[in-house]
C-alpha cells in the first residue's frame, strides 16, 4: 500500500490537477462543503416552514421532506442527471449534477435538524419576546434562530460527515472524486484491488473519524457554555 501511495498518492489527492481537472480527495471535500453551504439556506426555510402553524405551508413542505428522505441518494443523483438538463435546456457537467442531488438530499435532512433546533427553544422566551411587541419574524430572527443555529452546529457538522461519504456515489456518473480516482488506480494496477480499496476505506475512515472527534469536542464546549449560562441565571 505504501508503494501505491507513493506512485498514485497525488492522483488520489488532487486527480490530474494542475495538468488536468481537479479530482480525488480534494473534489470529494469540495462537493461535500458546497452541498452543505448551498443547502443550508434552503434547510433553514424548510425548518421554519415545518414549524409553521399554517397548514398550507407546513403540509406541502412536509410531503417534500418525507419524499426526499425516503429516497436513496443514488436515486437523487440519477434524477438530477436526467431531469436537470431537461429543466435548464442544456447538458450540465457531472459535478453540477452531483451538487444538485446533494443539495436536495441535505435540504431535507438538515431541514429536520433546523426544525428540531427551533422546537427546542423554550416557549417562555418566545412568549416574552411577543409580549414585548416583537412580531413573528422579528422573534424568529432575533431570538429563535440565533440560539437554534448555535445549538445545531454539531448536527450540521455531522451532516457534513454524511455528505463526505455520500459523495462516493458520484463515481456512478464518472465524477472524478476520491472513489472514482481509486477505481482508476485499480484499473491501472489490475492485480491489487484489495490494497487499493482498503486504502480508500482508510482515507474515508481517517477523515470521518477526525471530523467526528472534532464534533464531539465541540458538543462538550457547547454543553459547558449552556451550563455556565444556566448557572449565571440562577445566581
Amino acid at each position: 500500500m505504501l508503494e501505491i501511495l507513493h506512485t498514485y498518492g497525488l492522483q488520489l489527492l488532487i486527480g490530474e490537477f494542475p495538468y488536468g481537472p481537479l479530482g480525488g480527495l480534494s473534489l470529494t471535500l469540495i462537493l461535500a462543503v458546497l452541498g452543505l453551504i448551498f443547502s443550508f439556506p434552503l434547510a433553514v426555510l424548510v425548518g421554519i416552514a415545518r414549524t409553521s402553524t399554517i397548514k398550507w405551508i407546513a403540509l406541502p413542505v412536509a410531503a417534500v421532506v418525507h419524499t426526499v428522505r425516503g429516497l436513496p441518494v443514488l436515486m437523487l443523483i440519477f434524477w438530477a442527471y436526467f431531469i436537470v438538463p431537461l429543466i435548464v435546456g442544456t447538458s450540465i457537467p457531472g459535478f453540477a449534477t452531483v451538487i444538485c442531488a446533494l443539495i436536495a438530499y441535505e435540504m431535507a435532512f438538515l431541514g429536520e435538524v433546523v426544525k428540531a433546533g427551533i422546537q427546542a427553544i423554550p416557549k417562555g422566551q418566545i412568549e416574552a419576546s411577543r409580549s414585548l411587541g416583537m412580531g413573528y419574524f422579528t422573534t424568529l430572527r432575533d431570538v429563535v434562530l440565533p440560539q437554534a443555529l448555535f445549538n445545531m452546529i454539531p448536527s450540521i457538522l455531522n451532516q457534513l460527515i454524511s455528505l463526505i461519504k455520500n459523495t462516493s456515489l458520484a463515481y456512478i456518473i464518472s465524477v472524478n472524486e476520491l472513489t472514482y480516482a481509486a477505481y482508476q488506480v485499480n484499473s491501472q494496477l489490475l492485480s491489487k484491488p484489495f490494497e487499493v480499496y482498503f486504502l480508500l476505506a482508510m482515507i474515508y475512515f481517517i477523515i470521518c473519524y477526525s471530523l467526528s472527534t472534532a464534533v464531539g469536542m465541540l458538543e462538550k464546549r457547547i454543553k459547558n457554555k449552556r451550563q455556565l449560562k444556566i448557572q449565571a441565571r440562577t445566581v
